[in-house]
């Protein structure tokens, strides 16, 4: 695992120290002896993790953290605060301030390296979500970003694994009032209990007997539904070597008992906020998907999807030796509808129409809006004179049933023209398909508007 790690620290030896053990790893190294220069390396460099020390001149560490937090574009570079510091108050500080983990000079191996490697995993997922959500909304990505999130005032919700009863208990109180804690001995009820709720973080002691921690670690992270859980291993002193295979298996963080209350709080803290960020990056991923495909008036499938779909659809009718048939509608006279009652009204009559038409059609035909007045249907496994008969029931049922439309309901009489046509044999394609439903449509409003004509060739 290589990654570029930038190290601030006004004093070189300390510098330098930390540079030798991170380039044994094969890790790139950055330097910046003061927060101005680290600031700036991490607003115009690709950096995966800054160490961070906290007592410098001028600006310190824990000022320089609190900027990069806020500032969007650097918000999701993990930050590691390095000092000699060694009261709790000082490494709670330190993760208030929105650090992802605070180490103690002098720094162990142990303790550096993987903390290191697992806030690089992170990055590297946090990083993928961002490129995704860079790539399908190309404008407002830092503003998206920054936005505070609805659910942060929400209590977080904790599994905590632990077969020891005081322990337990212990933990919870320690927690009392800053998160819902729900406590599990039976490491099996764990892994499913927390596949079926919501958490947000599990907490897994590592004093079992007759059971592996690690192997109910591993199965967390083998389930989709649980696959980004923040996982946080509770270890007695003395287990450094669980620490690290626990690490390699791809657990967040841990902490070594005696537990310090406000360590504890602030760690798990720290891990729900970004599985929080993450989540959010997810889900505007899938959001603006769904908005590039879906048209945002009719809750239909735009054209973009329709292009892009059809080809495969009339694919697997070709190697089937199926039936497929396609319907162009388009509304008549939508212009005077416009002119007389706004395009409010149109409006109304456009998301109207696109409830009857779902209604009409099966859930595994392609119902999409083509532009403006004009709707496309795709129906599989059908033939044209089916698609004439679904498309004349649905031509009458516009025709039967005034819409409404403004404030005042008023009923305004609509009626459709439809064009249908069929794949044929051969050396037919997807364009001729359009092509003829296209020209059926045309003859249709033709020869008066308000009926259904199907092309067969």
């Amino acid at each position: 695992m290589t990654a570029r790690i930038l190290v601030v620290d006004d004093i070189p030896a300390n510098v330098k120290l930390l540079e030798v053990r991170l380039l044994a790893e094969y890790f790139e190294v950055l330097t910046a002896s003061n927060g101005e220069d680290a600031i700036e390396t991490c607003e115009n460099g690709k950096v995966d993790v800054v160490l961070l020390d906290v007592m410098m001149p001028g600006m310190d560490g824990f000022e320089v953290c609190r900027r990069l937090k806020a500032d969007p574009a650097t918000a999701h570079i993990p930050v590691v605060m390095i000092t000699a510091l060694g009261q709790a108050s000082d490494r709670v500080k330190g993760l208030e301030a929105g650090a992802d983990d605070f180490l103690t000079k002098p720094v162990s191996d142990l303790q550096l390296m993987t903390r290191v490697r697992s806030l690089v995993r992170l990055k590297t997922l946090t990083d993928e979500l961002r490129l995704r959500a860079a790539t399908t909304r190309n404008i407002g990505i830092e503003e998206l970003l920054s936005r505070r999130l609805p659910e942060e005032e929400q209590t977080p919700k904790l599994l905590l694994v632990d077969e020891r009863a005081a322990s337990g208990r212990r933990i919870r109180e320690m927690l009392a009032g800053k998160m819902d804690v729900d406590v599990v001995a039976e490491p099996q009820a764990a892994f499913f209990q927390a596949a079926e709720a919501p958490y947000e973080c599990v907490l897994i002691s590592t004093a079992m007997t007759g059971f592996d921690p690690l192997r109910l670690c591993s199965q967390i992270r083998s389930v989709d539904r649980t696959r980004f859980l923040p996982i946080v291993l509770l270890a007695d002193a003395g287990d450094e070597a669980r620490i690290i295979r626990g690490l390699e298996l791809g657990i967040n963080d841990y902490l070594v008992r005696p537990i310090d209350e406000h360590e504890l709080t602030a760690r798990l803290r720290t891990q729900i906020r970004r599985k929080r960020y993450n989540d959010h990056l997810r889900a505007s991923v899938t959001q603006t998907i769904e908005m590039a495909v879906t048209d945002g008036l009719t809750g239909l499938h735009n054209r973009r999807y329709l292009d892009s779909h059809l080809k495969t659809l009339f694919d697997r009718a070709l190697s089937r030796r199926r039936p497929l048939s396609v319907l162009i509608l388009d509304l008549d006279r939508f212009k005077t509808i416009n002119d007389t009652y706004g395009h409010d009204g149109g409006d109304d009559v456009l998301r109207e129409f696109a409830r009857r038409l779902r209604r009409n059609v099966r859930g595994i035909d392609l119902a999409c809006r083509y532009g403006g007045e004009e709707f496309v249907v795709v129906m599989p496994d059908t033939d044209a004179a089916i698609a004439a008969k679904v498309a004349e029931r649905l031509r009458a049922e516009i025709e039967r049933n005034p819409f409404t439309v403004g404030k005042d309901g008023e009923a305004v009489n609509v009626t459709i023209s439809v064009g249908v046509s069929s794949v044929l044999r051969g050396k037919d394609k997807v364009e001729d398909v359009m092509k003829r439903a296209d020209l059926a449509l045309y003859e249709a409003k033709s020869a008066g508007r308000n009926r259904v004509v199907a092309k067969a060739a």
